[in-house]
């Protein structure tokens, strides 16, 4: 099977790739190349890449195309700020666009990646399903929500239609991300013997491993369309909700001599919110569902760590920091303000 993934040089895409190649799928990645560059160890794209923006693609990118993958777009809270216009056209219009072309051209599903951002602000003595009430509260979660809605619009008996909103996710990937929560800690705790919790640590964020995600978009591949068509389904471990302070505590426990603190920058952080994984559990086939634990994941990232010398500069530099890419993108001219 042919498969087009977007976003594939991306922290996810970098790691979803590899798996997809190793499963036997033919892939073409489609990616700008912004974070191209951004690995903090070698690694090789051995399968064909395009380089065009989501925004303006050559719609031969279909020939052939059986199943997509949309993982492109800006990928958090933070970078969503950056320019609101530029965060609807990127990560609503253009997928909603992606996906009509892929439907007209032939393509027979679109598997796109969502987020639980969108639950925003919730009572977190509730775990949320896919169907309790959404409340996005940043232009990120708003954009990714308005995108499932509208692509759910183009579902039919020979397009189907499937939404992962995945936890945060975590762990190790050639293109590392540093700006989320488990790699953070892990990574200031490993370069600085800090783990510095800038909320009071209590708010609760649903996590899921890279391999874990991986393994669940690629059984959204051959999912039974008549359970999953314009369906949205949380992607997590069963136990993967987490508070802020208990992430920290694996970490601490993970990294001998680091220490804990608690800056409380930005008070009690109102983002806090607990996700239910049953239609998850329930939908999909036993051998994809998540096996990654935190402690599994500190030790395989640690290692590279170790072996690489993973050093402050790294950790607070760029390569693993998206808005600093993109700011030193912009501030050395190699896109301008539109990002292209």
């Amino acid at each position: 099977m042919k498969i087009l993934l977007t976003g594939c040089l991306g922290y996810i895409g970098s790691v979803l790739s590899k798996s997809l190649i190793s499963d036997g799928y033919d892939v073409i990645g489609l990616d700008k190349g912004y974070y191209k560059d951004c690995h903090i160890y070698n690694t090789s794209d051995n399968y064909e890449v395009i380089y065009q923006d989501i925004r303006n693609f050559d719609e031969n990118i279909f020939k052939d195309i059986e199943t997509v993958i949309h993982l492109a777009g800006l990928s958090n809270d933070p970078l969503g700020e950056l320019d609101k216009r530029l965060t609807k056209d990127i990560n609503h219009k253009s997928t909603v666009n992606l996906a009509s072309m892929a439907k007209l051209k032939g393509a027979k599903r679109f598997i796109f990646i969502s987020s639980q951002s969108i639950y925003g602000i919730s009572d977190s003595n509730k775990e949320l399903s896919e169907s309790d009430k959404i409340n996005p509260i940043t232009e990120y979660a708003k954009t990714k929500y308005q995108a499932e809605l509208d692509i759910k619009k183009l579902s039919s008996d020979d397009f189907t239609v499937v939404c992962l909103r995945p936890a945060t996710v975590f762990g190790l990937s050639p293109r590392l991300r540093c700006d989320i929560v488990f790699n953070n800690l892990l990574g200031s705790a490993f370069t600085r013997n800090l783990i510095e919790i800038k909320s009071d640590g209590s708010p609760w964020r649903p996590i899921i491993h890279i391999k874990d995600l991986s393994k669940a978009i690629i059984a959204s591949i051959n999912l039974d369309k008549n359970i999953c068509n314009s369906q949205s389904y949380n992607i997590g471990k069963f136990d993967g909700n987490y508070s802020v302070k208990e992430i920290a505590d694996v970490v601490n426990e993970s990294v001998l001599g680091s220490k804990i603190y608690y800056s409380n920058e930005h008070g009690k952080d109102s983002r806090s919110y607990r996700v239910s994984f049953d239609k998850f559990y329930k939908d999909f086939p036993q051998k994809y569902l998540p096996s990654w634990s935190l402690q599994d994941a500190s030790k395989e990232m640690l290692e590279i760590f170790t072996k690489i010398n993973f050093n402050e500069y790294d950790f607070l530099g760029r390569k693993t920091n998206r808005l600093l890419q993109l700011k030193w993108l912009l501030d050395n001219n190699k896109i301008d303000k539109e990002l292209f």
